[in-house]
């Protein structure tokens, strides 16, 4: 690896946007095998006013991360699930399927070319985003004849501006985030935005995100806009069941896995009611973004409730702390997730 880094104060790292030197390219026309690839400087792309993801929101992403290592390696964490999880994505919008050694062979050929913006050990992430978009001009609704894959790469800081954020939310009664056979549970780039006008009503009234009920009676908890949602009471730890609108969270799956091998809990991923939740003793959220982020306070029909009297609650850190050690291979770890790259 390169040795050298890149010319960035990684103190004063957000989550915004840093250009890199390049960024993963590759093609496929009609049904097809995608081209081999290639790396190309990072900057615009061109579309036709009428491709496909422009007009009808064909198109799939991924989040993931890149990490210096205690031991000053680079490596990638849990990478596997992101390509499974691509596959998932991809079949439910109808574009072509991206094999998983394909795509993790294409997200290590782009770090490794971006390897002196991966922040120095404890000073961050390298964010890696693959996303893969219909790109063809099409007038009538239909998929795409042609495709575009592409990954690029930023190094990020924490996604909010506090190092350690207490995050306040307010559960959104008016809007869905997804419903029930939709495609809530894939990476489509058409959730997101489904979430940007309650998330700015929300952010103007003070708050910090939006928590989502479920689409069919309104009680239960489903996520955040960009995050799952946990909650802690009587030292069992839950998390709503995948219900089919519901994002299969790498960072969820990671965490529910630590409470059970690493530290003991019980974890149940089961219906959250909203009494559930405000019974609650701790409650975070999680994702590739946030990571674990403590939730000191949830507004409902204009009643807030106080969890853990707004500090980040004892268990959520040890969950917090566990996470971030096992990405930086700190500690011995039960599980296969670290995936590094080497020259």
């Amino acid at each position: 690896m390169k040795l050298k880094k890149a010319n960035i104060d990684w103190n004063s790292l957000g989550f915004d946007l840093v250009n890199t030197r390049s960024m993963f390219i590759a093609k496929c026309h009609g049904d097809k095998e995608w081209t081999t690839g290639t790396l190309v400087p990072f900057g615009d792309v061109k579309l036709s006013p009428a491709a496909s993801v422009l007009n009808y929101g064909q198109g799939v992403f991924e989040g993931t991360k890149a990490f210096h290592t205690f031991n000053n390696q680079i490596a990638l964490f849990r990478i596997n699930r992101n390509a499974n999880r691509m596959c998932w994505s991809t079949k439910r919008l109808c574009i072509p399927k991206i094999d998983p050694e394909f795509f993790i062979n294409s997200v290590v050929m782009t770090v490794k070319d971006n390897a002196d913006f991966v922040p120095p050990y404890g000073e961050g992430s390298l964010y890696i985003r693959p996303i893969v978009w219909g790109t063809s001009a099409a007038l009538g609704v239909r998929a795409a004849s042609e495709y575009t894959f592409i990954i690029y790469v930023s190094p990020v800081g924490s996604y909010f501006k506090e190092k350690i954020k207490l995050l306040n939310l307010k559960i959104e009664t008016n809007f869905h985030r997804a419903a029930q056979k939709g495609i809530g549970n894939a990476k489509a780039i058409g959730n997101y935005s489904a979430s940007l006008y309650p998330l700015s009503k929300a952010k103007k009234e003070g708050f910090d995100e939006v928590i989502y009920l479920d689409s069919i009676d309104g009680d239960k908890i489903e996520e955040i806009g960009s995050a799952n949602l946990f909650i802690i009471n009587n030292g069992i730890l839950k998390t709503p069941k995948l219900s089919g609108s519901i994002l299969d969270g790498v960072t969820r799956d990671s965490i529910c896995k630590i409470g059970s091998n690493i530290l003991g809990l019980k974890v149940e991923e089961t219906d959250i009611f909203l009494e559930d939740l405000f019974e609650s003793e701790e409650v975070f959220c999680t994702g590739t973004a946030v990571g674990v982020t403590p939730i000191a306070k949830i507004t409902y029909k204009n009643k807030c409730y106080d969890f853990n009297k707004s500090q980040i609650g004892p268990i959520t850190k040890k969950l917090k702390k566990t996470l971030i050690n096992l990405q930086r291979d700190e500690i011995k770890s039960p599980f296969d997730w670290i995936y590094p790259i080497t020259n």
